[in-house]
């Protein structure tokens, strides 16, 4: 019993490694929902194989239609807007120039804390006033525009800078 678990977990061990190939390396190492979907369920199916819970090559061919459905998702979504934005969403504003956007915090879930901490963590600052643009990329985590005048305070209106004659 024990030597053909060992057996069937050596076999679905070089399978895995063959779908990871062709899943792409960018499967395994985004965030995104669509990639982990994936990995939650290969995961799950794969080791059902090992444990003969389930049958052997029937769970090896599932977790192949899988992986390559995977792929031509993301190909897809390569291709198209339309797919990508369906597949993976969209990323969305959570700050613009120093202003913090409620309504976007909010449909997100994501605290003031939890975006400071966004801000310490992609861009090495801790007020927002620094912050030119706070998204939440597609994949979840947070990214950050620094402001490229210097300063800390709002981001002057456009054209202020020309009339207060700064700028030629």
């Amino acid at each position: 019993m024990a030597g053909a678990m060992c057996a069937r977990a050596v076999v679905v061990f070089f399978v895995a490694l063959v779908l990871l190939r062709i899943a792409g390396t960018h499967a395994f190492g985004a965030g995104t929902a669509f990639d982990t979907v994936l990995r939650i369920i290969l995961v799950a199916v794969l080791s059902r194989t090992i444990v003969a819970a389930s049958p052997f090559f029937g769970t090896l061919l599932a977790s192949t239609v899988l992986v390559v459905l995977h792929r031509l998702l993301a190909i897809a979504a390569f291709h198209s807007d339309f797919v990508g934005s369906l597949i993976k969403g969209e990323p969305r504003v959570l700050a613009q120039q120093g202003n913090l956007l409620q309504d976007e915090l909010r449909k997100t879930n994501i605290s003031e804390k939890d975006l400071h901490e966004g801000l310490r963590d992609a861009a090495n600052i801790d007020s927002l006033a620094e912050a030119e643009t706070v998204r939440l990329e597609r994949n979840g985590k947070i990214s950050v525009v620094k402001r490229q005048d210097g300063s800390s305070g709002p981001a002057p209106k456009p054209g202020a800078l020309a009339q207060a004659g700064q700028l030629t």
